[in-house]
């Protein structure tokens, strides 16, 4: 039987991570994946046959992932800031917000809001969010602290609106405009089906959406998703860690021995530890553990378009609009509705979602005869549970994608369909993905993008939120305690529980 000192259950960008670090202080370690290939969620694809277009297929944009890694690793990784953060149609207007120019967001309140009262509103809340994000950031690379120290570091304010309170009341609270709080609940709801009225579950969601690294931006990576993970697994490699893919691990001991099964035959090897980069149901089932599924609640669209869509307002030039965020009937009482209809076991009526084109700020991912020519346009569906898919996912899909699509006709000045590119086998460039297809496709439990629910960044317990209850076992990034989207911070941590005890 072969030894190693760390076995790394699982190939995806934490346990990479991990790998790197673990290798770079003279680790044996090893690295299986059943892919093909690694990086989990965070892969580039060509979707649609014939079309030369990388997209980022399950997982969009760079936000969590901490400058401290990337300089640790010596990545070779360029991420780009979007200079739009958002762009929110309502009726012939909308709403944008620039980066760069707050003279002109603060113009596009008043020409939505009617008034000044909420773009002051906008920039009193989220100075506070900046504040929280530079003290809280720092700490996601720490031994978890207890909660009363981060209460203290965040200051009474923002513990009051963004820990304590649910975030729904505070939303309301602080903004009068619909469109104004739906946009700042978004970010509370990616990928969590929760009522943000009486569900903190919603807060832990938002913090994770806009702390990432200090300042909360939303980054594109150059190259797409697979650029992140092939930086990582380069680093791994270099550092001197064994990766192997191809190999489904069948069983994890106490112990520390993992067997998995490769093209080969079945074989077992020996870790000193074992860090799983598993979702936690999948860590269950390799123990023999009874399995409990977590609950996934978005639908993911990839598109390939010939032109971007007009809009209905004509003051804004569309590659400033989808450039960033776009919003899709994501108002305050758009979304409470949503929720209320899936809820009830239905596909939303009008179903919010958003968008973005990653081709606008990084035209490298379409091939050369397409650029110019040819436009991505990535969607996430909120308040897509899983449990409206799973009597007859294909129909489901099918209703899902097309009240979506009707949905986002609903905001543009033409049919998002005569947009849409055609391989040369004739078919439409647009993939769906329910959670059950995620569950199947990509081995999400649940097709839960987070793996669990998320938890809050602290804990009375101490320890660095990696730890299981047996020794030598511990998590890494999926199930881990701080973490969330492709960040490394759970990789991170795992190796650094193990390499300063």
């Amino acid at each position: 039987m072969r030894t190693f000192d760390v076995v790394i259950a699982g190939g995806g960008h934490n346990g990479l991570v991990a790998a790197a670090y673990l290798a770079g202080a003279g680790r044996r370690v090893l690295v299986l994946e059943r892919y093909d290939h690694v990086g989990g969620l965070a892969i580039s694809t060509r979707a649609f046959p014939g079309v030369d277009v990388l997209l980022s297929r399950y997982s969009y944009l760079v936000s969590l992932l901490p400058s401290g890694i990337v300089r640790d690793l010596g990545l070779d990784l360029e991420l780009r800031r979007r200079r739009y953060a958002s762009y929110t149609p309502r009726g012939e207007r909308g709403l944008l917000v620039d980066n760069e120019d707050d003279l002109r967001t603060a113009a596009s309140f008043r020409d939505v809001t009617g008034g000044e009262a909420d773009h002051e509103a906008w920039r009193r809340f989220y100075g506070m969010v900046g504040e929280v994000a530079r003290a809280l950031a720092p700490t996601l690379l720490e031994p978890l602290r207890p909660q009363a120290e981060i209460e203290r570091l965040v200051g009474p304010e923002a513990w009051r609106d963004l820990f304590a309170e649910p975030i729904g009341r505070t939303v309301n609270e602080r903004f009068g405009d619909d469109t104004v709080r739906g946009v700042v609940l978004t970010d509370a709801l990616i990928g969590t089906f929760a009522d943000p009225d009486t569900d903190v579950l919603a807060n832990r969601c938002f913090l994770y959406h806009v702390i990432g690294d200090g300042t909360g931006e939303w980054n594109v990576p150059v190259g797409g998703m697979g650029a992140v993970s092939g930086a990582l697994e380069a680093a791994a490699r270099r550092a001197g860690a064994e990766i192997r893919t191809g190999a489904e691990i069948v069983g994890i001991a106490p112990t520390g021995e993992v067997t998995y099964v490769a093209e080969d035959g079945e074989h077992t090897v020996n870790g000193g530890h074992v860090l799983v980069n598993l979702p936690p149901a999948v860590l269950d089932r390799v123990l023999g553990r009874p399995v409990t599924v977590p609950e996934g609640a978005q639908l993911k669209v990839n598109m390939v378009l010939t032109r971007l869509p007009r809009l209905k307002d004509d003051s804004v030039d569309p590659r400033a609009a989808f450039s960033g965020t776009f919003h899709i009937n994501e108002g305050r009482g758009q979304l409470d509705t949503a929720y209320a209809q899936a809820a009830r076991g239905e596909i939303p009526e009008l179903p919010p979602a958003e968008v973005y084109c990653h081709s606008l700020t990084d035209p490298s991912i379409l091939g050369p005869e397409l650029r110019g020519r040819a436009e991505t346009m990535t969607l996430f569906g909120l308040h897509m549970p899983a449990r409206l898919f799973r009597k007859n996912p294909e129909k489901a899909r099918k209703m899902a994608l097309d009240a979506t699509f009707a949905s986002i006709n609903t905001v543009l000045a033409e049919p998002i369909e005569d947009c849409l590119l055609r391989a040369p086998d004739g078919t439409l460039c647009v993939e769906a993905k329910s959670p059950v297809d995620l569950e199947r496709d990509a081995g999400l439990p649940g097709g839960h993008i987070f793996h669990t629910d998320l938890s809050w960044p602290y804990a009375e317990e101490g320890g660095w939120g990696v730890e299981t209850e047996h020794e030598r076992i511990l998590m890494c990034g999926a199930g881990a305690r701080r973490g969330g989207a492709v960040s490394g911070i759970g990789g991170h941590n795992a190796a650094m529980a193990l390499l300063r005890r």
